[in-house]
């Protein structure tokens, strides 16, 4: 199919002799040989289309997609209405790209305004943002929007979920900061460890509402606790749950943050998905990436422009107060078109039935022999033992279709459960447990 590489090796070796350089190998001289290829790629020679077309089909068949879902730890499968990905492929929307030329860009700004507007109606925060890449770097971000000169402790709890955490601790990593592990207790923050940890050097707390294992936290009272001390409350939030429980705003916090993969987004494997960011008023100006704001024209008429955006994000990188510089518009217009076709009813009963499944199913399971781990109040996941052994209980389930509870290192499973899954199939799951937990299936 020939080189991707347009230039000639004529029009290469001039561009060489314009930097001054003899050839390609100089180029890549401050490169430590160590790191760079020696010799040519390990890679099997080019086939003709209709080959590779047919190669990449037999890739593909290796893929597992399991129709029963019982498992979530960060992504969720929720039902999306057929009208949000009608909207959302709209040439309009999908070809769109940052908006450098802001004002121009009315169609664009709106749908970033709207999706603003949405999160802080769902947070009960008073301003957000756009453009972060996922739940967990808007975890990090948020973090380095409450430290200063005198503040500069960083404390999380132990009950967030393991993959946000190691994002925080990247991003501390860059900045020679330690976050701090708050301990756990039977399951939730231990209030007791927090407030001994907490001083006059604590910048803020990140406490995860429900947290990892579904439970849900005491929010109000982390928010006193911090704030008697001087520091800021970061509550990472599932927007799902938020519809039925107290919005960060309620429970006092400064900073609301989470994945909006439950906001319509599909699976997919993993991404992309869309973190989401909202703040109190006072600390509207350290939010990163950009904000768009209502205003009018000249005549009156309703307008949208980029009130903030920092721009040293782009062009001063060493100076950057993060390292937010993309645009995840069209995730964020996914959002919105959710929330707009689910309204508050919807969403409401999404929540709803998330949850009052998971309860049936906790119940269904510990009659089964599965016994939870936490005694304690629970949105859409919970906990449970596994007596046989978590690998051999879902092996026997992938067999039948179906994807149980994510093995957790100390050898229980976390569960989860949607308004997608329907009592027949939660019956169908409990009774292929019963089988294994008898011995009566042949592994």
């Amino acid at each position: 199919m020939g080189s991707y590489i347009p230039a000639t090796d004529e029009q290469r070796g001039k561009m060489l002799e314009t930097v001054g350089l003899a050839s390609t190998e100089e180029l890549f001289a401050g490169i430590p040989s160590q790191v760079r290829l020696q010799g040519k790629l390990q890679i099997p020679e080019g086939m003709p289309e209709m080959e590779a077309i047919r190669k990449m089909g037999d890739y593909a068949e290796e893929n597992r997609i399991f129709r029963h879902i019982f498992r979530g730890a960060g992504a969720y499968d929720h039902y999306i209405p057929s009208i949000v990905k009608e909207v959302v492929s709209k040439e309009e929307f999908i070809t769109a790209y940052t908006p450098y030329q802001a004002e121009i860009s009315q169609g664009i700004l709106q749908s970033i305004f709207e999706y603003q507007t949405m999160i802080c109606e769902l947070t009960g925060m008073d301003a957000a943002n756009a453009s972060v890449y996922d739940g967990a770097s808007a975890a990090a971000e948020s973090i380095f929007m409450c430290r200063d000169r005198k503040r500069t402790r960083v404390l999380v709890s132990e009950t967030t979920n393991p993959q946000v955490l190691e994002v925080i601790n990247t991003y501390c990593h860059g900045r020679q900061v330690v976050a701090e592990t708050v301990p756990a207790k039977k399951g939730s923050t231990d209030l007791e460890a927090l407030e001994d940890m907490l001083d006059e050097t604590v910048a803020c707390f990140y406490v995860q509402q429900p947290n990892y294992y579904g439970i849900l936290e005491n929010g109000e009272a982390c928010a006193k606790l911090v704030h008697d001390k001087g520091g800021k409350l970061i509550m990472g939030c599932n927007p799902i749950a938020l519809a039925i429980v107290k919005t960060p705003g309620e429970c006092g916090a400064d900073i609301a943050v989470g994945e909006g993969q439950p906001l319509g987004m599909p699976l997919s494997f993993g991404g992309p998905y869309l973190g989401f960011m909202a703040a109190a008023r006072d600390m509207m100006r350290k939010l990163p990436g950009r904000i768009v704001g209502e205003t009018v024209d000249t005549e009156g008429k309703r307008g949208f422009v980029l009130t903030l955006q920092a721009r040293e994000q782009h062009i001063r990188r060493e100076k950057a107060g993060s390292n937010i510089c993309s645009n995840e518009a069209l995730c964020a217009l996914t959002a919105s078109v959710y929330l707009s076709a689910m309204g508050p009813g919807g969403l409401k009963q999404a929540a709803v039935l998330s949850t009052s499944k998971a309860h049936y199913l906790q119940a269904e399971l510990e009659k089964a022999g599965l016994h939870p781990v936490y005694e304690a109040e629970f949105f859409h996941e919970f906990v449970t033992d596994a007596p046989q052994g978590a690998k051999t209980l879902l092996k026997v389930l992938e067999r039948h279709g179906y994807l149980g509870g994510l093995p957790l290192p100390d050898g229980n499973l976390l569960w989860c459960t949607t308004e997608k899954n329907t009592k027949a199939e939660m019956d169908e799951l409990v009774r292929l447990i019963r089988e294994v937990e008898a011995d009566e299936t042949d592994f």
